[in-house]
């Protein structure tokens, strides 16, 4: 499929990631259209912004920007309209409606949401148990974790885990082996929450396949074996149901798609744990 290329500017006074995320999730929806991004982060000084100016009259396209500084969105503004680049203020709609709602001032802040707070704190701590929780390495301190996420191979537990340390929950994942019993840990802890993740047959062996060539990996294995495969799935679908634990199926969901059921999940699953204290 040919594909359209267009430059896409993305300024901001922080890291840049609100863009970013906005930016393509919104580009996903097009089919055949490809952006070419520039970021240009922490752009809080009039010698910053000029970079980001002259890059983009090098090469008009989409401009979308997050910044306080009036003075800096209004020369960006400027700048945009002389190239006929189109421009967009992403936060400044709802930032007018809170404020319409809240009838509150805001501080203008640049980069705010970034500032080290309690749930800043929050966030590295997950990170740092999930890390140290990572493919099953570590047992004792399971009853830690809010979430265990159990699967065979290549069943997305170690990013789907990274993308919820990232919201704050500490996520521990343990692999399904084939003739290996899981950790007895697991069938001990009280207050996680245990999620069982499951694909295809035909997904996992697809991944498995891809993985065994960028290691140069002998392809001749049950690893990568379709029956072999399946029955593993199976087995694993069997222990999920006897203990009861929820399941979902990865092999359509994305990451993040995978991650807001856990969250959902897991809502449920405290509120019952605190009803049963």
């Amino acid at each position: 499929m040919n594909r359209n290329y267009f430059h896409l500017h993305l300024v901001s006074d922080a890291t840049g990631e609100t863009l970013i995320a906005v930016s393509r999730a919104v580009t996903a929806q097009f089919q055949g259209v490809a952006a070419i991004e520039h970021v240009y982060p922490l752009v809080r000084s009039r010698t910053q912004l000029d970079r980001a100016i002259a890059e983009i009259s090098a090469a008009p396209g989409i401009v979308l920007y997050t910044l306080v500084d009036k003075e800096l969105a209004t020369e960006l503004e400027r700048a945009c309209a002389e190239t006929g680049s189109p421009f967009l203020s992403v936060l400044m709609p709802i930032f007018e409606l809170f404020q319409s709602y809240l009838g509150a001032v805001s501080t203008s802040r640049p980069g705010a949401q970034h500032m080290l707070n309690a749930e800043y704190f929050k966030r590295i701590d997950a990170l740092n148990f999930t890390m140290l929780h990572d493919d099953g390495q570590v047992h004792e301190s399971l009853e830690a974790a809010d979430v265990i996420l159990l699967g065979v191979s290549r069943t997305s537990k170690t990013p789907t885990s990274i993308y919820l340390a990232n919201r704050g929950i500490k996520t521990a994942n343990i692999p399904l082996v084939p003739g290996l019993p899981i950790p007895g840990a697991v069938m001990n802890v009280r207050r996680p929450l245990i999620v069982g993740l499951l694909a295809s047959p035909d997904r996992i062996v697809q991944i498995r396949q891809n993985r065994l060539l960028t290691l140069n990996a002998d392809q001749e294995t049950a690893y990568v074996d379709r029956l072999s495969v399946a029955e593993e799935i199976a087995s694993s679908r069997r222990l999920f149901q006897q203990n009861q634990w929820p399941v979902i199926d990865v092999t359509r969901r994305s990451i993040e798609e995978t991650a807001a059921a856990i969250i959902d999940l897991l809502k449920e699953h405290r509120l019952k744990f605190l009803a049963e204290s």
